[in-house]
């Protein structure tokens, strides 16, 4: 943990004790608390693109963080959206999905979205079904997958089809991104799916009359209400949330959006770039140096070939995209992610005031975000420190306060809801719980965490390919790669088609921080440590769940 971080979380101690949100304890954690049906109830946020520095910003978020348990090494498996949030809800990474990019392709035989996570079965694997399954209430508000969306058929609009595993369902569709103007479609357990239209207000309405309908603060009533009705329930819930925020808009809401659109109330004055609220921060202190490697050359980060023989030799950049994205324009967007992401820390406390003491709540995110780190426009979708690595903070009864060193992926969330209420995981499930490190912050856990990328620009219509940051795309190739304390090791398949292969590596050694300053692959692929980190590649590639989970260790 970087000191900056661990200064915030500190001041944050402090914070907490002396305004603590009602209805949590402040006198240190017991152990849970009786309910009728004795488990526990989980509320988890999950928000879209949300690095890990956006975190620092957040005083609800680090308030939780100081009371709860937070992951230095929290990493998502595939940082797309819909890869990622699939591999969530089924503890499985996209190789075994069948979900590997945003978009279906072929709707005969999808390969991603929606269409291809209902066409693999994933939503009879998901944890929420097992959870119902087992007794709990489960309810879901906020953004879905990729794909799930009206249709139109005889020229009228069609909800989505109803998702198995949900008693409360109410997702804002994809035009949720602008954050103003958005379809939802929502169901319980008593009716058919519904379709309703939340209509922008005028420009010229008042800040409270906008934020009213921004989605992050409707997805935040809306999860309120939730646990207010089942608080008190005689069995146990669980709710996610799922923000749109801080993801880019796709179009505007209003002409004078920012490519990231903080709610009104969050916004500088006009004029005045380094006003607004960017929370724990004055905005005027967010600076490019936060994130690391901006600018950096990427001409030493270009892949190495192995040949047969153990011999070497240079590989071309999969990187030479104009460098597009300014200084400036990169400092204004990561300052409005950061008001963007103040809506989203105020449900935080909102929600930890109104969950009773046998609550747990996790935050996190689907997958990070560049912005012109080594020389990338803005984007996602490598496996670089800035796009796999994101928050993770757990609060909850039981829980000891402090960091976490453990190597977790979002791929072992469902598997710890699982054990958090008393239910085996199945064999088929890939992760592994890290439960024990929620009462024991140093117990044995995850060694290493895997990347399962595929490439996505061969896709049209892939959403995250964000044009509105830097304006020209990143071209990811596919690749699969394994990180420990030591380093990152990347094998990226330069050959873009769909049946060739032609293998290039990318190794970087973490000395100070996690930077991948420069690809050591040639001079280093032999050290021990790299020949571990080849070991474990090789276990991961095309992995079972039981070798996928034995590759942790």
């Amino acid at each position: 943990m970087s000191a900056t971080l661990a200064t915030l979380i500190l001041v944050a101690t402090a914070i907490h004790f002396a305004t603590a949100p009602a209805g949590r304890a402040t006198a240190g954690h017991q152990g849970p608390q009786e309910t009728a049906s004795g488990r526990p109830s989980i509320v988890m946020v999950l928000m879209d693109d949300a690095s890990y520095e956006l975190l620092a910003t957040m005083p609800q978020s680090m308030r939780m963080a100081a009371e709860g348990a937070s992951y230095q090494n929290a990493h998502v498996v595939d940082s797309l959206c819909c890869s990622s949030r699939t591999s969530i809800f089924t503890g499985r990474p996209p190789h075994q999905t069948g979900v590997l990019t945003n978009t279906p392709n072929d709707p005969r035989d999808p390969i991603g979205g929606f269409a291809a996570f209902r066409r693999h079965g994933n939503a009879q694997r998901a944890f929420n079904l097992a959870l119902q399954r087992s007794g709990y209430t489960t309810g879901f508000v906020g953004k879905y997958l990729n794909g799930y969306d009206v249709t139109m058929k005889h020229g009228k609009r069609v909800p989505p089809p109803i998702v198995p595993g949900w008693d409360h369902f109410d997702a804002i569709l994809g035009g949720g991104y602008p954050e103003w103007g958005f379809w939802r479609a929502h169901h319980n357990e008593h009716g058919p799916m519904r379709l309703t239209y939340d209509a922008k207000p005028p420009r010229d309405s008042t800040t409270d009359q906008l934020d009213a309908h921004y989605a992050t603060n409707v997805e935040s009533r809306d999860a309120v209400d939730f646990v207010q009705r089942h608080r008190d329930d005689n069995k146990p819930y669980f709710l996610e949330v799922a923000t749109y925020a801080p993801h880019a808009q796709l179009k505007k809401a209003y002409p004078d959006n920012p490519p990231f659109p903080p709610a009104f109330a969050d916004r500088p004055p006009t004029g005045d770039p380094t006003g607004g609220n960017c929370g724990m921060k004055l905005c005027s202190q967010l600076a490019l140096r936060d994130l690391a490697g901006f600018g950096d050359p990427r001409a030493d980060n270009a892949p190495t070939y192995l040949h047969r023989d153990g011999s070497t030799s240079p590989a071309p950049p999969w990187n030479v995209n104009p460098v597009t994205l300014k200084a400036s324009q990169a400092l204004r967007e990561y300052r409005n992610r950061a008001r963007m992401v103040q809506a989203v820390d105020r449900m935080i406390g909102r929600l930890r005031a109104a969950v009773g003491p046998n609550t747990y709540v996790i935050l996190t995110s689907d997958n990070g975000y560049h912005l012109g780190q080594l020389r990338l426009n803005g984007g996602k979708g490598t496996p670089y420190d800035f796009d796999t690595r994101v928050p993770l903070v757990v609060d909850g009864p039981g829980v000891t306060p402090g960091p976490r060193r453990q190597f977790v992926s979002n791929i072992d969330l469902a598997p710890t809801f699982e054990r958090l209420a008393g239910i085996t995981p199945p064999s088929s499930v890939s992760g592994v719980s890290f439960l024990n490190s929620l009462r024991h912050p140093h117990a044995r856990g995850g060694r290493y965490v895997f990347f399962d990328h595929t490439y996505a620009l061969s896709q049209p219509g892939e959403v995250d390919n964000d044009t509105a940051v830097g304006g020209d795309l990143e071209q990811v190739p596919s690749y699969i790669g394994v990180r420990g304390r030591q380093g990152l090791l990347a094998r990226f398949d330069l050959d873009n088609s769909w049946s060739g292969h032609r293998y290039a590596y990318e190794l970087y050694r973490y000395h100070r921080g996690f930077f991948e300053r420069t690809n050591v692959f040639a001079a280093d692929h032999d050290q021990p440590w790299a020949r571990t980190l080849m070991r474990k590649l090789r276990q991961w590639d095309d992995c079972t769940p039981a070798q996928c989970r034995a590759a942790t260790r």
